[in-house]
């Protein structure tokens, strides 16, 4: 499956952070070794053809730090009709749909990723959702799936991601 383009997401990245975005920390857990390889910047994103949804994904570990910053930006495309299960296009994000969901944890094992986000409501439905991902490391490339979970009636739906470093971080 291919993973979207960025292009669409930047003008969201680029508001978030002219307003005064803030990236909460991000613990990261794993031995020092399997840390210290993700230490840099990541660039990248995610889409799902199950929900419509792709955004951009950013994130950043100091080198010798159990502890980053990241966040994801969600720009909804699609609506979804839950009483028939499918999804219907109903063109490009508005303003009001971007949305910028928390990374709350990661852990790093032999080169394996994973994690969560914190808890966020689905624009679609008002409901909430809760997202784990896992993915492999690759040289300079970070690349997965990820889970979302609606709390209420228990739906789930899948995407993928993939971010690349673009420079080490000091």
């Amino acid at each position: 499956m291919r993973i979207a383009s960025t292009r669409s997401a930047v003008p969201a990245v680029a508001f978030l952070i002219a307003c005064g975005g803030y990236q909460a920390p991000v613990p990261v857990v794993g031995q020092e070794a399997d840390v210290s390889q993700l230490a840099g910047e990541w660039f990248g994103d995610y889409s799902s053809v199950e929900s419509g949804r792709s955004g951009s994904i950013t994130f950043k570990l100091i080198a010798g730090s159990d502890t980053a910053t990241g966040d994801v930006i969600m720009s909804p495309r699609y609506n979804a009709r839950p009483q028939a299960g499918q999804f219907q296009p109903t063109g490009p994000a508005t303003p009001g749909t971007i949305q910028a969901l928390t990374i709350s944890f990661v852990r790093v094992t032999g080169g394996q990723v994973s994690g969560s986000l914190a808890p966020y409501t689905d624009p679609t439905c008002s409901c909430t959702l809760r997202t784990t991902f896992v993915g492999r490391l690759r040289g300079d490339t970070l690349a997965g799936t990820y889970t979302s979970l609606q709390e209420q009636s228990r739906d789930v739906q899948r995407g993928q991601w993939q971010v690349v470093r673009q420079q080490p971080a000091r």
